[in-house]
């Protein structure tokens, strides 16, 4: 919003040509998803232990050590992360960027989705939440979607283009097998990191270095000069994504000080699929 806002009064007022860069916004996003985060943080613990005053629901087949340290940890603190996330983006990110709202849409909708999942587990009192195969619809019905935009968005030589890194003309065209394995990546990221989260920090540290390498590959695959300069397709747009990447890093920080052993809040469905699915579309559009 800021970009859209200041960079025309840029010629008349020099500074806001620091709102053109990239790294200026990416840092700016980050610092405002930690504020955010550290700003909001106790109110939304609090809340989520007004909600749940037994805690999460623990798998009781689980090691005895994990049932003890979790009992009483409130869950659905990954809306914590979706907050910080989602204001850093909308403040920092240039808002006229079709990407950057195609991977909002999959967060946020992946984040509906486990909201939904916690809550269920938290007002039935059972670790099940939605039905596995009706969660996995969702997932798909909101990755198919997002792929659909994402290809109308895309040069039509990029939309079905599979890149093989590290070759230097690793260039695969999948055609129309594009959609079902751009949906498998999105699907199966936000799954993958939904069975990561579990222990203390465990999902989020690995999120925030996957966040940091795909704000470097979205600003250099982006960026013409130096995608040519590397020999790497250029995607036009996708260095927007940078910023969004710098935001998610942001919320994961202020969420690991709250979710650093012993945990104070977890993430949940909330944080661990909307996460997932972020990191999947982002793979896909860059």
């Amino acid at each position: 919003m800021l970009y859209n806002l200041l960079v025309p009064l840029a010629d008349e007022f020099g500074p806001l040509n620091l709102f053109r860069y990239l790294t200026f916004r990416t840092g700016g996003a980050l610092m405002t998803a930690l504020f955010i985060s550290f700003l909001f943080g106790p109110a939304i613990i609090r809340h989520l232990k007004r909600l749940q005053p037994e805690g999460q629901p623990i798998r009781e087949d689980g090691p005895e050590s994990h049932i003890v340290t979790k009992a009483g940890t409130p869950t659905m603190g990954g809306f914590m992360i979706l907050l910080g996330l989602t204001v850093g983006t909308l403040l920092w990110a240039d808002l006229s960027n079709r990407y950057v709202w195609a991977v909002m849409l999959v967060t946020l909708g992946y984040g509906l989705v486990g909201f939904a999942d916690d809550y269920l587990k938290v007002t039935k009192r059972n670790s099940r939440g939605v039905p596995g195969k009706i969660k996995l619809l969702l997932e798909i019905a909101i990755a198919v979607g997002a792929v659909w935009w994402i290809g109308q968005i895309a040069a039509e030589e990029h939309a079905n283009i599979l890149v093989v890194p590290f070759f230097k003309n690793g260039l695969i065209d999948l055609g129309i097998f594009f959609l079902p394995m751009a949906v498998f990546v999105i699907v199966g990221t936000s799954n993958s990191v939904n069975l990561t989260d579990g222990l203390d920090g465990l999902a989020i540290m690995p999120v925030m270095i996957t966040a940091a390498s795909f704000a470097l590959i979205a600003y250099l695959v982006g960026n013409a000069v130096f995608s040519n300069y590397l020999q790497i397709v250029s995607v036009p747009g996708t260095g927007e994504l940078a910023v969004f990447c710098g935001a998610m890093v942001g919320a994961g920080l202020g969420f690991l000080w709250f979710n650093a052993p012993p945990a104070m809040v977890m993430m949940g469905d909330t944080g661990s699929l909307s996460l997932g699915g972020a990191l999947g579309a982002i793979a896909v559009v860059t």
